[in-house]
């Protein structure tokens, strides 16, 4: 992989700070709290289902998640959910908004690195803008930071308006995430480069791709080896 890039972006939630453990702890409280209309399998899926018809409407992040666990609890339980079981799903979507925001370890010294060398760095990441913005106050790393772009979604067509924005080509921009549907696949497929350090849990929505192309492609175990990539 080449070193010379203009510009470097990183996803957030699960690559510079945790995020998907706080949704899986969120919805196991939520099962919990469900157990009288069905086991906590079937419930999950439920959720699963509807979340995914939801993304168009909602989009990514807490806010939707929230709304969705609502749903899902007035559907399984037909409409019979009571109005303090409402209120603790409510409680519980605030709490998951409210969560401390924790650096995976490796990452500052690994921005503060690249920072240093004169690389623009930049975040692209999905979800609701407030919810986003309140986690990168709290992280304390915008001030390594070019450029901040909260997405919608990270279809192709999402990181060629990013990158129009920010005046650059795709051959000149790497990608760094844990998810390789959302952070890599979409920006090799339009030329860019893509360096994916899988997380120990993903999101169902996030799972099952496959890079068919390697061209442009690597995969670490950590985001400390980022740097080994400027040394070669």
């Amino acid at each position: 992989m080449k070193k010379d890039f203009r510009i470097i972006g990183f996803d957030a939630d699960d690559t510079l700070w945790v995020n998907e453990p706080y949704y899986q702890e969120t919805e196991r409280h939520f099962c919990e709290l469900l157990s009288g209309y069905g086991n906590v399998e079937d419930i999950s899926q439920e959720l699963f289902k509807t979340e995914i018809q939801n993304l168009e409407l909602y989009g990514f992040g807490a806010k939707g998640f929230m709304l969705s666990m609502m749903e899902t609890a007035l559907r399984i339980s037909h409409q019979q959910a009571s109005l303090s079981t409402i209120d603790n799903i409510l409680r519980l979507g605030k709490e998951l908004l409210d969560k401390p925001v924790v650096l995976l370890e490796g990452v500052e010294d690994v921005l503060d690195e690249l920072h240093k060398r004169g690389i623009k760095l930049i975040i692209a990441t999905k979800g609701d803008l407030l919810d986003q913005q309140r986690k990168l106050a709290k992280s304390k790393i915008e001030r390594y930071f070019h450029h901040i772009e909260i997405m919608s979604d990270k279809k192709e067509s999402d990181y060629l308006k990013l990158l129009a924005h920010l005046d650059i080509k795709p051959e000149h921009f790497l990608m760094i995430g844990n998810s390789l549907k959302s952070d890599i696949i979409p920006v090799l497929n339009i030329g860019g480069y893509g360096l994916h350090i899988p997380y120990h849990t993903t999101w169902q929505h996030e799972k099952n791709a496959t890079v068919e192309n390697p061209i442009n492609y690597r995969e670490i175990e950590h985001i400390s080896k980022v740097m080994e990539i400027f040394e070669e």
